[in-house]
């Protein structure tokens, strides 16, 4: 199956962000506050790129550390963080991902989001369902009330900071709690295993939700744009995603 293929490639690239040497990260900020990219995260994209293509040559690949590519409407996209939540990572926090999701015509089909640091590999098919590690995973049955909500800032999109902590304010004072990660397809993932009952961000990029968007929806949850319009995979846009009874 491909999915068990990706992941295969996922759990190497993560050896590469395990060996990391301290002493020779070199980061360079890009656009935005806080947005920065890492010798690192060039490794781990072009280790992806090349496996992957590799298991289908005629897909698209789509990366991070690139120019936004064109999605297939007639076959496979790869859609690929190699660091998410590459902060962490450079201040070692151990609390960071890579990110691989897999369009089919257009419509999400595979995400595979792996932790090296804790080997947690979350992962999902289109019909098969969502599982971590092997084990099926299903969204929480908490109302609001006695819910985590877990939220990104957009650090890289300075006009966002008012709105984004207005609402966070809002949340903390309906929900059980609330909290901040720094890796988005992680904090996804986590809903969709029901650690968290909501997540949002007023803006993503395609590669931080592509994947962990089918590991939620498969996992009985609900992932939207926060602006109401369709889900795409081709631009930033504001993300919630929920376990259907948290909005």
């Amino acid at each position: 199956m491909l999915i068990v293929e990706i992941e295969k490639i996922l759990r190497q690239a993560g050896e590469i962000i395990l060996n990391a040497d301290y002493s020779e990260i070199d980061a360079n900020e890009k656009d935005g506050h806080a947005n920065f990219v890492t010798n690192y995260d060039r490794k781990v994209q072009s280790f992806l790129k090349n496996e992957l293509l590799k298991l289908e040559k005629d897909a698209s690949f789509i990366g991070e550390e690139g120019e936004m590519g064109n999605i297939n409407m007639q076959g496979l996209t790869f859609i690929v963080d190699p660091i998410d939540g590459t902060t962490n990572f450079i201040k070692n926090l151990k609390h960071s991902a890579i990110s691989v999701g897999v369009l089919k015509d257009g419509e999400p089909y595979i995400g595979c989001v792996y932790n090296p640091y804790l080997n947690e590999m979350f992962g999902a098919q289109k019909g098969l369902g969502s599982f971590v590690s092997g084990k099926k995973i299903h969204v929480s049955n908490k109302p609001l009330n006695e819910g985590l909500v877990i939220f990104g800032t957009s650090p890289y999109y300075g006009e966002y900071k008012d709105l984004t902590f207005k609402s966070a304010y809002e949340y903390y004072n309906k929900a059980l709690d609330i909290r901040r990660s720094g890796s988005a397809a992680l904090d996804l993932c986590y809903v969709a295993a029901g650690r968290y009952e909501l997540f949002f961000e007023y803006c993503l990029s395609p590669w931080d939700y592509a994947a962990a968007s089918i590991i939620i929806t498969e996992a009985g949850g609900v992932i939207r744009r926060i602006d109401n319009k369709e889900l795409r995979f081709d631009e930033p846009c504001g993300i919630i995603a929920h376990n259907g009874l948290c909005e």
